[in-house]
C-alpha cells in the first residue's frame, strides 16, 4: 500500500485507542484539525471507511476495528525491534515505561529509579501508577514495557519474573499493641479498613480474612494504604499492609504494627512483560536491580517488630 507510513498507524491507533479526536490529538502531541487529516489521508490510501464520525465521538467502522488490531501488532513490533537495536551493544539505554502498582510504587520505585539512573546513565525510565488490570492492559497494548506486579498474572502472552515475597502485618491503634493478635476469623468480626475495588491487595486480603465477596457491613475503604492507616491511628478500625509499606505509612500514625498468626499472610511481587519483546537479558537486569531494593526494603521494615 503505497504512502503508508507508521505516522498514519501511530495516529489511527490513539484514535482507536481513546475514541476522540482531541484526546488523541492530544495523546499524540499533534493539534486536531492535524490529526483529522491524517486519519482522512489513511482513509483515502485505503480506499474505505475506518471512522464513524459523531457529534461527541466516534466508532470504528468493522473495517477500522480489524485495521486498528493490525496496526497495533505492527506499533508492537516495530517498538521491539527499536528496543533491541538500542540494547544490541552497550549497557542498557533509551526509554523504558515501567508500570507499578500502587501498593509497591510509594515504597519501592523510588529506590529502584535512583538505582537504575545510578547503573546505567544511558537509560530513560519512564514510571507509570496504576492498579493491576490497567498495567496488564497497557503491557498487552505496548503501551508499557514492564511491570510490578503481584503475582501470578495467569496471562499467556506474559513473561512472569519472581522478585521477592513479603508479608502482610497488621496494623491496630496504638492502645492495642498488648493485647493478642487476632486470628483471621477474629478479624472478620472487628472493623476492617481496606483499599478501594480494582486493587489486587485488597482481593489477597479479604481471602486471608475468609471474606466472600459479600464484605461485611463493617468493612470500610479507602483509597491508598496512607489513608487506610491514618484512619487507624483516628481510632476508626484495624488494616493490613504489605511490609515494605511498614517504614513509611506509620511514622506519622499513632499505631501499632503486628505479625499475623501462621500461616501469615504474603504476596510475591515480581516484574512481567510480553513474551513477545526479545529483550530478556536486559529486563532480567532490570528484575536484578528490583529484587536487591525489595530485599534492602524488606530488611529495614523488619524493625518494626516490639
Amino acid at each position: 500500500m503505497n504512502g503508508l507510513t507508521m505516522k498514519h498507524l501511530r495516529y489511527f491507533e490513539a484514535l482507536s485507542r481513546l475514541r476522540h479526536f482531541g484526546r488523541a490529538a492530544e495523546a499524540s502531541a499533534i493539534s486536531q484539525p492535524a490529526l483529522s487529516v491524517q486519519i482522512r489521508e489513511l482513509e483515502e490510501l485505503i480506499g474505505a471507511p475506518l471512522v464513524e464520525r459523531g457529534s461527541r465521538q466516534i466508532r470504528l467502522t468493522g473495517l477500522g476495528e480489524e485495521f486498528a488490531e493490525r496496526a497495533r501488532t505492527i506499533l508492537h513490533l516495530v517498538d521491539d525491534l527499536g528496543d533491541l537495536a538500542r540494547n544490541a551493544t552497550g549497557p542498557l539505554r533509551g526509554r523504558l515505561r515501567l508500570g507499578v502498582i500502587p501498593t509497591v510504587a510509594p515504597y519501592l520505585l523510588p529506590e529502584v529509579i535512583k538505582t537504575l539512573t545510578l547503573n546505567y546513565p544511558g537509560l530513560d525510565p519512564r514510571p507509570r501508577e496504576a492498579i493491576t488490570q490497567r498495567l496488564i492492559e497497557d503491557l498487552m497494548e505496548g503501551r508499557l514495557d514492564l511491570a510490578i506486579v503481584a503475582l501470578p498474572v495467569s496471562e499467556p502472552a506474559l513473561e512472569e519474573f519472581p522478585l521477592f515475597e513479603e508479608e502482610f502485618v497488621l496494623v491496630r491503634p496504638k492502645e492495642d499493641e498488648h493485647k493478642p493478635v487476632p486470628s483471621s476469623d477474629r478479624l472478620q468480626e472487628m472493623r476492617l479498613l481496606l483499599l478501594e475495588e480494582g486493587h489486587c491487595f485488597r482481593d489477597q486480603a479479604l481471602f486471608y480474612c475468609n471474606i466472600s465477596t459479600s464484605p461485611p457491613r463493617d468493612l470500610m475503604e479507602g483509597s491508598s494504604l496512607s489513608t487506610l492507616v491514618q484512619m487507624v491511628g483516628a481510632g476508626i478500625g484495624v488494616t493490613l499492609i504489605p511490609e515494605m509499606a511498614v517504614a513509611i505509612e506509620t511514622r506519622s500514625a499513632d499505631v501499632s504494627v503486628s505479625r499475623l498468626a501462621e500461616p501469615r499472610p504474603r504476596r510475591r511481587i515480581g516484574m512481567v512483560w510480553r513474551k513477545t519483546n526479545p529483550l530478556f537479558a536486559p529486563f532480567s537486569q532490570i528484575a536484578d536491580v528490583v529484587q536487591q531494593v525489595g530485599l534492602l526494603k524488606q530488611r529495614d521494615g523488619a524493625t518494626y517488630e516490639r
